[in-house]
Formats: structure tokens, C-alpha cells, sequence
């Protein structure tokens, strides 16, 4: 079983920052080109770097686009300056979410319309997009090649989504429809040799949970309590499984919602820390 995914082209949303950030690393290290994607283009360009020169002789195996993906015009724009640099794409990793916290009697239309466009749409449009791309370069294949995965899609989700903690009840909606739609496309795409799977986590060491621990330091000891395995994950626990679900290892695997939380999912929802 090989988790190889040297040589393939992904395309990763929220690749400025956070857990978008480290798995597009982590593609890069291990092989990948990558198009690291997010609206923060300071962020982007903190991180990786401007393009190298289209004649460059070392251009690498990394390019940033910076843009807001929940319009579509900037997404037809991402997919072809993905295949300007790289031909052709083989995975997308639809990291990009936001998360909000409020009291569930004050949220409103807009604060829903939000999550909804940012977790939700945005990684729909996308996937639709990437998806028909992925059929094309499959009409380039020998008929003998009907078996050759054409692509990869991973979305990233919360178990918020089948856990009840009123203060995420906007982004529990969010991750519940992100992880439907990850089965409804699954079902969909399969006869088209495209799989797409999701990675719920639980409570992750991002830069907003670090601050998060600074201001409150017992939340730190609230979600370890919280977790049958007692501590709260590093970026490479998620990265991991992404490149798992990305690769040929996983190739009879579609439509799945992998939960990365520690066990956290298994204990009560109702009182344990919103993180």
C-alpha cells in the first residue's frame, strides 16, 4: 500500500495559514506540486514566497494564487493558473473554513449565509470544477486505463458536525453540510474514478487555539479532560491522514468522513469546550 504522492498536482485552499498551511507543506515535501491558494496573499507571500519567473530553470514545485475563492470567477482563474504551471491537477484539499462563535439566540441570517459560503460553497464550486477537469485528462487515457484513478478530493470538516455545543451551532450546520456533500459528490464522481473523502478533527494545535490557551490556560486541561487520548493534536496528525486519503493507499475509499479527534467524538457533546 503506498501513501506516494510525489509527482501528482494538488490544488490546497487556506494554504496561508493554519492546518492549510502545513498540509501544503507537507505535500511539497513529500513530491508534490502544489498550488497553495488563499485570499491572504500577504500571508501567502510571508509564507512562500512570490512566483518564480515562468522561465525560470528553478521554478520549483510550489506556486501561490491569492484570491476570494467564494466568487467564481477567481476559482475558474485558480484552476487555470494550476494547469498553467503544472499541466494538469490530480488532487484538491478544500482546507479553507472559517469558524464563529455566538450565542445560538444571536445568530442570524448573515452569520449562517457566511459559514455556509465560506465551508460549504466555496468547497462545492471547486470540487464541480476540479472535478470536470479531472474527467477531461481522463479522455487522454488508453482504453486499457479504465481502471487509473482520475483524481482525489479531500475536504476538510469538524466533528462539530454530529456533536452539540450551542456557542458553534453556525458552524455545526456548516461542517454537517460539508460532510453530506462530501458523500453526495462521492456517489456522484465515483463512476468517473474521482473519490472524494473528508477529514473530521477534533481539537487541533492551531495558532487560534494557542491563543485561545494563553488568554484562558485551563482550556488547555478542559479539551485533554475531554479527549480519551488525552492531549490536543499537532498539525501532522491531520496533515497525515489528508495525505492518506489523497493517495493511492486509500483507493477504494470514497465518500468516507475519517474523524482524527482523539476519541473525542465517542464522550458526551453537551459541556465539553467549543475548540
Amino acid at each position: 500500500m503506498s501513501f506516494n504522492i510525489a509527482g501528482k498536482t494538488a490544488i490546497i485552499t487556506g494554504a496561508a495559514n493554519g492546518i492549510g498551511l502545513s498540509i501544503a507543506r507537507h505535500f511539497a515535501d513529500h513530491g508534490a506540486n502544489v498550488v497553495c491558494a488563499d485570499m491572504d496573499e500577504a500571508g501567502l507571500l510571508d509564507q512562500w514566497g512570490p512566483n518564480p519567473d515562468e522561465d525560470s530553470d528553478e521554478a520549483g514545485n510550489t506556486r501561490i494564487f491569492a484570491g476570494d475563492l467564494r466568487e467564481k470567477l477567481t476559482i475558474a482563474n485558480l484552476l487555470s493558473a494550476t494547469i498553467d504551471a503544472f499541466e494538469r491537477v490530480d488532487i484538491l484539499i478544500n482546507a479553507s473554513r472559517q469558524v464563529a462563535l455566538a450565542d445560538p439566540l444571536d445568530v442570524d441570517d448573515k452569520s449562517v449565509t457566511s459559514l455556509l459560503d465560506q465551508n460549504l460553497m466555496t468547497s462545492l464550486r471547486l470540487s464541480q470544477l476540479v472535478a470536470k477537469r479531472m474527467i477531461l485528462q481522463g479522455e487522454d487515457l488508453d482504453d486499457e486505463d479504465d481502471e487509473t484513478p482520475l483524481g482525489a478530493i479531500v475536504n476538510l470538516s469538524s466533528i462539530a458536525s454530529t456533536r452539540t455545543q450551542p456557542g458553534l451551532m453556525a458552524y455545526s450546520i456548516a461542517s454537517a453540510a460539508v460532510d453530506q456533500m462530501t458523500r453526495s459528490l462521492a456517489v456522484a464522481l465515483a463512476p468517473n474514478r474521482i473519490r472524494v473523502n473528508a477529514v473530521s478533527f477534533g481539537s487541533l494545535m492551531s495558532a487560534s487555539l494557542r491563543n485561545t490557551i494563553r488568554e484562558t490556560p485551563e482550556t488547555r486541561a478542559d479539551i485533554i479532560e475531554g479527549t480519551p487520548l488525552g492531549r490536543i493534536a499537532p498539525a501532522a496528525d491531520i496533515t497525515e491522514a489528508v495525505q492518506f486519503l489523497a493517495s493511492e493507499g486509500s483507493s477504494f475509499m470514497t465518500g468516507h468522513i475519517m474523524q482524527v479527534d482523539g476519541g473525542r467524538s465517542l464522550l458526551d457533546a453537551v459541556g465539553n469546550p467549543a475548540h
